[in-house]
């Protein structure tokens, strides 16, 4: 295996956790802004607040958005098999 295969193959790889990773990341990432808006303004300074609806909402996105992350990476290693024989020989 030469080092452009290994380097696309690490391309490859990053580009597909990075689209699996983007929704939940995003979604955590805006309801933390949103609730530490709120508690900044409502002067509320009780961290269960902030985790609790967090933890929730990940969750929630994990087990809706769970079909297509498992397809995406079902598609990957559909991929990455049917071109194996292009990386061991």
């Amino acid at each position: 295996m030469t080092p452009d295969m290994v380097a696309e193959l690490l391309r490859q790889l990053m580009k597909e956790a990075m689209i699996l990773a983007a929704p939940v990341l995003l979604a955590a990432a805006l309801l933390s802004f949103a609730l530490s808006l709120l508690q900044t303004l409502t002067s509320l300074q009780e961290q269960s607040l902030t985790s609790v609806p967090r933890l929730a909402a990940v969750a929630m996105i994990l087990l809706v958005g769970m079909p297509w992350f498992l397809a995406r990476l079902a598609a990957y290693t559909r991929l990455l098999l049917s071109d194996l024989h292009r990386y061991i020989g």
